[in-house]
């Protein structure tokens, strides 16, 4: 696994989002962007990062911030978390984990004394010219819009 650090430029790329709407990082050039990777929609730890990025939605637009939630999840299952947990921002679909490779968040897990491949939970900050401005690496699920709201904030 070769994660993408600081300075790096954003790989662009076109996921489908949970209503199968083409979504690509261009078009957010001008605004900060958060991309996060989560690796299953609807389960535990996923959910409450999601709960809190919601949750957090007006100090993040204070920031021009746009979210994206990157998951290895079929479209399909993408309304029923939104709905379910009444999400306001966008998630897309990686099924073949194209864009988690280009930003070197795939690669090998272990849970529970298995081995396999998944995706890691990581993040990166994108600037408004595409530039990865930060990646967060180590946070809990349940403060990782913290760690992101005290970075804009410092």
């Amino acid at each position: 696994m070769n994660t993408l650090n600081a300075g790096d430029k954003a790989p662009n790329f076109t996921l489908l989002d949970e209503n199968s709407n083409a979504v690509s990082l261009e078009q957010f050039s001008g605004k900060k962007v958060l991309v996060y990777f989560y690796p299953k929609a609807m389960t535990p730890g996923c959910t409450v990062q999601a709960q809190c990025l919601r949750d957090s939605k007006a100090q993040l637009d204070e920031h021009n911030l746009v979210v994206l939630g990157i998951s290895p999840d079929p479209v399909k299952r993408l309304p029923k978390f939104i709905e379910k947990e009444q999400l306001n921002f966008t998630l897309l679909s990686d099924e073949d984990h194209a864009v988690a490779d280009a930003f070197g968040v795939w690669g090998l897990k272990k849970f529970m004394g298995k081995e396999y491949d998944g995706i890691h939970r990581i993040s990166f900050l994108i600037n408004e010219s595409g530039e990865i401005e930060t990646v967060f690496k180590k946070f809990k699920t349940k403060t990782h819009h913290d760690v992101v709201l005290d970075y804009l904030n410092s």
